[in-house]
């Protein structure tokens, strides 16, 4: 009996016993110090509760309403919550998914393995919901928020009296019921998977094969005197399968079948330097621009010049562009001009402005032939414009967001007539030297911009609306789509993450990036691509050109294919 006494069941059971003995719990007792004694009731100790307290004098009066003791419930130590009715993120603990608009200190930058993870974190995501909430008669299929207790109080009601166990014979009393589980032989009971059958079905799928692209270049050409400008445009790759380069005061080409090079020309004695090459559509012919604003025209063949206009601008050539036999040039002293090669007049047969700072960008596109395409230029203003040669004046006449006229300029249809932009994006914050035209989806123009604004724009130049947008985190420096996929390469620069100098491939329209390619030690300036749109090259400022095989190759349709029908090919 003693050993019961001192067990801590008994020191328990008489600890209750003295709490209890006066009727009056041990918490309600008043508290008694051992300095100062039993504090009475009328002393001036503050009391802890903010509520304001009336003293009760000794006439008697009424005494305040005492709220009852609190009991304290007894939890146990343990808590298992119920995952059946609950949020499924919150049960297991899941990590929260990234903010839609994060702030631009904690914008995460997209990388090429993010396309791998968000196609894991999806699968994973499909089967640890399929295997936590299945589907059941008594269980909704997909995982909800349990509702908000309401603030009105329901009336209770009472519960429907449903007997528990019960007999009934599926054939008897239902003729719809299915036989038993055990009666079909892929039930999961047979199933040796530790999984579902529709998490293995998830599994066992075939999923979306991301495409592999080769980090490494397959080339490496040294390019000394390549200049580290932004504002220049010096390798251009033409439909012959020619690549032409200019490296200080001369221009030279790489043919690509046989790595033969050729110097087309040496600017050396008049002291000028190359700042901008563009070859033409059918790849016979050169242009060269300089940095006095003299451009020439080469024959790629004989390499003989064909053409030169002395006084094309007055300040340096940065952006080149061909329409046919439509030559137009983008200057520091903010002008287009547009030329006819065909004439041997050397005075512009159209002039443009509508940029307040150098064009250093320019990309006619190839929608509709030659004579309605669309003109796309892009200056150091962080301005681009849009021009249509054949109507601009009738467009922005009709057309509510066209640009306004040069002030000082006529609008006669003279050669000195300043022309105005059918449409005019100010959407960057930085030079916009990159610019693209979608070959798969017509109207669509993809821009970029420089050290400031580091986004790809999207634009439907049909409209004049921005399509879409992707923040890059780095120098936008060129642009190219694809020829045989509808995917976007972007070359960059300077950068707030710790990328830097890459070549990115992304996939449109979704934007996710395919591949990142590094190599280069400085910006990556000058972008080009081959004719048959599988490889591409970069230019940068460590004088080095880079070769990469970028694009697989393009599938032939069945038009392409060999047809019984031509009998050509059937004689022997």
């Amino acid at each position: 009996m003693s050993g019961l006494k001192n067990s801590p069941f008994g020191k328990r059971l008489r600890a209750s016993q003295q709490e209890t003995d006066d009727g009056t719990p041990r918490r309600n007792r008043p508290r008694i110090n051992s300095v100062f004694g039993v504090s009475p009731a009328g002393s001036a100790t503050p009391s802890l509760d903010s509520r304001p307290t009336t003293s009760s004098d000794s006439s008697g009066g009424p005494d305040s309403p005492v709220d009852p003791p609190r009991v304290a419930r007894d939890y146990g130590d343990r808590f298992v919550p119920s995952r059946d009715t609950g949020d499924m993120r919150t049960s297991y603990h899941l990590m929260e998914q990234e903010p839609s608009t994060p702030s631009k200190k904690n914008r995460i930058i997209p990388s090429e393995s993010d396309a791998l993870k968000e196609q894991a974190n999806a699968l994973f995501s499909s089967i640890l919901h399929t295997e936590v909430t299945p589907p059941s008669p008594h269980r909704p299929s997909s995982p909800t928020r349990p509702p908000v207790a309401s603030t009105s109080a329901a009336p209770p009601s009472t519960p429907t009296r449903r007997r528990l166990f019960a007999y009934s014979s599926p054939s008897r009393s239902n003729p719809s019921t299915p036989s038993r589980r055990l009666d079909t032989p892929t039930d999961e009971a047979y199933s040796m998977s530790p999984v579902r059958a529709q998490s293995r079905q998830l599994l066992e799928s075939p999923r979306r094969q991301l495409r592999s692209v080769c980090k490494t270049p397959y080339r490496v050409l040294d390019a000394p005197e390549l200049a580290e400008d932004f504002y220049l445009n010096l390798v251009d790759w033409s439909s012959t399968n020619v690549l032409g380069v200019g490296l200080g005061s001369c221009v030279y080409l790489w043919t690509a079948h046989n790595a033969a090079v050729s110097k087309l020309c040496d600017l050396a004695e008049s002291r000028d330097t190359i700042s901008s090459v563009s070859w033409v559509q059918k790849g016979s012919t050169l242009a060269v621009g300089t940095l006095s604003g003299t451009l020439h025209v080469y024959d790629a063949s004989t390499l003989q010049l064909i053409r030169t206009y002395p006084q094309a601008h007055g300040q340096r050539i940065g952006a080149i562009a061909w329409n046919a036999h439509i030559l137009s040039s983008g200057s520091r002293d903010r002008m287009v001009h547009h030329r006819d090669v065909r004439e041997a007049d050397t005075r512009p047969f159209k002039r443009c402005q509508g940029h307040k700072q150098e064009v250093c960008g320019l990309k006619w596109s190839g929608d509709g032939g030659p004579s309605s395409a669309n003109l796309a230029s892009g200056g150091n203003d962080n301005k681009v414009c849009i021009w249509d040669l054949r109507g601009s004046r009738r467009a922005a006449a009709g057309l509510p967001n066209a640009g306004r006229p040069v002030p000082g300029t006529s609008s006669g249809d003279d050669a000195g007539a300043g022309d105005i932009p059918l449409w005019k994006f100010h959407e960057h914050t930085a030079a916009v030297k990159a610019l693209a035209w979608d070959p798969h989806v017509s109207g669509v123009l993809a821009t970029g911009g420089g050290t400031q604004d580091k986004h790809i724009r999207f634009w439907n130049t049909g409209t004049g609306t921005m399509l879409n947008e992707l923040d890059t985190g780095s120098q936008v420096c060129n642009l190219i789509w694809s020829l045989t996929s509808h995917e976007l390469v972007s070359t960059h620069g300077f950068s707030s993450t710790t990328a830097q100098n890459q070549i990115c491939i992304w996939k449109y329209p979704t934007l996710n990036m395919v591949a990142s390619l590094t190599g280069h030690t400085n910006r990556v300036l000058y972008l080009a691509m081959s004719p048959d749109g599988e490889t591409i090259v970069t230019g940068a400022g460590d004088e080095t050109l880079r070769f990469w095989n970028a694009f697989p190759k393009k599938e032939s349709s069945e038009r392409e294919k060999d047809s019984r029908l031509d009998y050509g090919k059937l004689i022997r």
